[in-house]
């Protein structure tokens, strides 16, 4: 006969059970477990309890950067692929970011991810040209185009970057240039910049922030908006992104979003990454690196805008120039026939643009003026024996400036020089390191690249360059197993130091902030707390 003291599996206590199997095992054991769930059971896993709890926050204590791409022909399926792929692992999204081609609905992504993850997380979602990033199955790396429709000949609904990112000691939120119908737009613009800085000081305590990844809308001008954030932030403020894009967004501010402002519309978006002033203890430190590759050769003398016309629709601008020091007057014709013979008879095959050195009075509010010099590129539309016509305005009658041609030999030099600095830049980090610390360096207490973005011109790539992924291997080359996503743009934005830059000489000590024909980097890194 059974001992009927013996308890049946079905009557063990709470507290015996609690006494057995996970309760049981020991700490590294656990955190390998949770390390290996996918985002969303592992957000789950840190309610359980304390300890449970405590293993999470142990295993993201790092600052994480997770992104991949699809190439999918149905929209959803590409879509599901790189959402799966990107939490696939533990992460808790602070941002996200993800970049389509031209066959997906922006507002249908949005609802998605909106849906998906944190109810506060920011997300921007845009329209592009093309994407650069990892594959989500084959995990190979891709530069893609869209070129009348097509991509490397794959239908034109096919084609999604997703990026999340989880970063630890810095807060992030989405900021909107939000335009009033009726208001003037510098009104809208010191709005926004304030907007920025009221941000950032709340968070952090000061007024500029660590970094801005920006979007611009394609039909609106993004010089004086560039200008007026130069002129706010301190030079330590790295700001990258996409001029000329067609995005949606949500910012964990509700009152940002476009729902709540139906009598706006988005002239811009800003991504702001500011320290978060109340960081926890045990938390490094993330800091962001520029870079820009150039593209663009200067040709012919130095010429002073002698007569200025805008068009009734203020996107073409009509102008006569001198000679520096000469006072004869030259029309569109002269002018281009004087490039074309510098040229030998190529410039057909080229794109040509004027960079315009501007000097001009720059304020934000009530402060202070200031002059601010600046260098703005204008693609050249063509001439005749009246005008030479360029796209954009705000050239003035006296502004002096120079043609530039696009010019691969430059890129590629400027590319292979980007390389060598980023190299530089984790050599310097590693002898750091090694200078820091009397015994041997722990792979997990050095400084190190976690991720990174790349905003490349639309005309680069292969066609521009006759090889592969140029625009990506500065980064690759120097960071291969780091995760890293990327768009080509129709214009690109770009304002950082310039001891990352190569090939400076780009207006001389004029500064621009919005390129053409270059590649951007935005590299983030992570330094450990000191134990």
């Amino acid at each position: 006969m059974a001992n009927k003291n013996r308890s049946s599996p079905s009557s063990a206590t709470p507290k015996l059970m609690e006494a057995s199997g996970f309760s049981l095992m020991n700490e590294d054991l656990l955190r390998n477990i949770l390390s290996r769930l996918p985002a969303i059971s592992f957000a789950s896993a840190a309610t359980v309890s304390k300890t449970w709890n405590a293993a999470c926050c142990h295993i993201l204590s790092r600052p994480k950067l997770s992104s991949a791409i699809s190439l999918k022909p149905l929209p959803l399926v590409a879509l599901q692929e790189v959402f799966d792929k990107v939490m696939s692992e533990p992460i808790r999204p602070h941002f996200a970011i993800a970049s389509v081609g031209p066959g997906f609905e922006i507002k249908d992504v949005l609802q998605f991810m909106v849906e998906k993850v944190r109810s506060r997380t920011p997300i921007i979602v845009s329209s592009v040209k093309g994407i650069l990033g990892r594959d989500a199955l084959s995990h190979e790396f891709r530069e893609v185009k869209w070129i009348d429709g097509n991509i490397d000949e794959v239908p034109v609904n096919t084609g999604i970057v997703l990026t999340v990112g989880f970063v630890p000691g810095l807060k992030v939120d989405v900021i909107p240039l939000l335009r009033q119908r009726k208001a003037p737009q510098g009104s809208m613009i010191d709005k926004f910049v304030l907007d920025i800085k009221s941000y950032t000081s709340s968070m952090s305590g000061c007024t500029s922030p660590q970094a801005i990844i920006m979007i611009g809308d394609g039909s609106v001008d993004q010089k004086p908006i560039l200008e007026k954030l130069d002129y706010a932030m301190s030079m330590e403020t790295i700001i990258v992104g996409d001029e000329r894009g067609q995005f949606v967004y949500r910012s964990s501010d509700v009152s940002r979003n476009v729902g709540t402002n139906k009598k706006h519309s988005p002239d811009a978006v800003a991504l702001v990454f500011a320290r978060d002033r109340n960081k926890a203890r045990g938390i490094g430190n993330i800091e962001f690196h520029f870079a820009l590759s150039k593209g663009v050769s200067a040709i012919g003398p130095r010429l002073k805008a002698a007569s200025v016309r805008v068009q009734d629709s203020y996107t073409v601008t009509w102008l006569t120039a001198r000679r520096e020091g000469q006072q004869e007057i030259l029309d569109g014709q002269q002018m281009l026939e004087d490039i074309d013979n510098e040229m030998e008879n190529n410039m057909d095959c080229v794109d040509l643009y004027i960079g315009v050195t501007r000097r001009r009075n720059c304020s934000v509010g009530s402060d202070k003026p200031k002059m601010m010099t600046t260098l703005a590129l204008h693609g050249v539309e063509g001439g005749d024996s009246e005008y030479l016509y360029v796209d954009g305005v705000g050239i003035r009658t006296g502004d002096y400036f120079q043609f530039y041609h696009s010019d691969p030999k430059t890129a590629l030099s400027s590319s292979r020089n980007v390389s060598s600095t980023l190299r530089k830049l984790k050599l310097d980090w590693d002898s750091k390191s090694s200078l820091s610390k009397s015994t041997i360096i722990n792979a997990v207490d050095k400084k190190e690249a976690f991720g990174g973005f790349i905003f490349s011109c639309l005309g680069r790539g292969e066609s521009f360059f006759g090889q592969l992924n140029v625009d990506s291997s500065p980064f690759l080359d120097n960071f291969p197993r780091v995760p890293v996503a990327g768009t080509f743009c129709g214009g690109e934005i770009g304002r950082g130091c310039t001891s990352l830059t190569a090939n400076g000489d780009e207006g001389g000590s004029a500064r621009c902030h919005l390129h053409v024909y270059s590649t951007v980097y935005l590299v983030m890194s992570y330094t450990p707390p000191e134990h």
